[in-house]
């Protein structure tokens, strides 16, 4: 139970330390999937899926609105193993401009992106952090579900070969914050089966990231791990939006759904 003061306010003394047990816990759970998914991937996926449920029904940090815990139940598409993927992080193309004016009306349809798109009070990260040597990339502001950007570092490109052909996923390092990998996206289910404005394959401020190899310079990134952002649970957080440049046209069923 989050911490209360003898009038009724929140204790910021247990909200602070709620909020590092919540980090730990999740930072523990990737270390288990990364563990775990080295030679089991749908045990993994199994582990990750339940045990993320359970924080958020029971965790005091959870996103889910108080009243909504004790009945959330999480829902997901069928586990499909063709969605799992070791690729190779490459170097950007030239920039267009499309890819760095993700601010514009095309970059965020608040029409289409349900739940969540309101002033919101909270961002969902953590403290600064950023790599100690400059990287090679180019600057990006972000748009957030509550209005404004957040800056980022489109630093490389991945190229994806799903079901419906090869895709292109830009990645991003978070400038402010935890700082961290990011990689957003949006694809055909967002607004009617998932939230409107995408799904995160990777978001290491708060630990979700399923490994790779730094020598050969790759990423894992399942499908099947997919997650919903916090705000779309609860427009209190404020997440930031996936770009065009990482704007599926074809519909990706795994990972976590809305609907």
């Amino acid at each position: 139970m989050t911490g209360a003061t003898s009038d009724g306010g929140s204790d910021p003394v247990t909200d602070m330390l709620d909020l590092a047990d919540w980090r730990r816990t999740v930072a523990g759970l990737y270390a288990d999937v990364r563990r775990i998914g080295a030679t089991d991937p749908a045990a993994a996926l199994e582990h990750w899926r339940a045990a993320r449920e359970r924080l958020f029904r029971e965790h005091p940090q959870s996103p889910v609105p108080i009243p909504d815990r004790s009945d959330f139940r999480a829902r997901h598409f069928d586990p499909d193993p063709s969605m799992r993927f070791v690729v190779r992080v490459e170097p950007l193309d030239r920039p267009s401009a499309e890819a760095l004016d993700p601010a514009s009306a095309e970059a965020l349809d608040p029409a289409s992106a349900g739940p969540g798109l309101a002033a919101a009070p909270a961002i969902d990260f953590g403290g600064p952090a950023r790599p100690t040597t400059p990287l090679p990339s180019t600057a990006i502001d972000l748009p957030v579900s509550g209005g404004g950007v957040m800056a980022f570092r489109r630093f490389g490109a991945v190229t994806v070969p799903l079901p419906g052909g090869e895709r292109r996923l830009e990645v991003y390092w978070m400038e402010g914050y935890a700082g961290g990998l990011f990689l957003p996206f949006r694809d055909a289910t967002n607004g009617t089966e998932t939230y409107g404005a995408g799904r995160y394959l990777l978001d290491a401020a708060k630990a979700a990231d399923l490994g790779g190899d730094r020598d050969a310079g790759s990423l894992i990134l399942d499908f099947n791990f997919a997650f919903q952002p916090s705000c779309a649970f609860d427009p209190k957080w404020a997440c930031p939006l996936a770009p065009p440049a990482n704007r599926l046209d074809l519909p990706i069923r795994a990972g976590e759904r809305l609907a």
